[in-house]
């Protein structure tokens, strides 16, 4: 078989910006739907993301549109790619 370079689909988010209070970084919080499989009660789980901001664009409140990368620290494996939208 031939060595064949496959890509890697990197996953895009978008989150809500919670903290800016490390530098290059922000903490992004992602809300998502479940439901119960016996009682089929719907329930949001959020998760937080540490995510890479180069250029410290990103405030609290913003909607920001995120992907996936190789690690760059201990808890960043995601980078900012835009702000969706911006804080009122």
């Amino acid at each position: 078989m031939e060595n064949e370079n496959k890509t890697k689909v990197k996953r895009d988010i978008i989150g809500v910006v919670v903290s800016t209070a490390m530098q290059k970084t922000a903490v992004v919080r992602v809300d998502q739907m479940k439901l119960h499989p016996k009682y089929k009660k719907r329930f949001r789980v959020s998760k937080k993301y540490s995510v890479h901001d180069e250029k410290s664009e990103a405030k609290v409140g913003d909607k920001v549109r995120f992907m996936e990368c190789r690690p760059l620290s201990k808890t960043k494996r995601w980078y900012l790619k835009e702000v969706v939208a911006k804080a009122e």
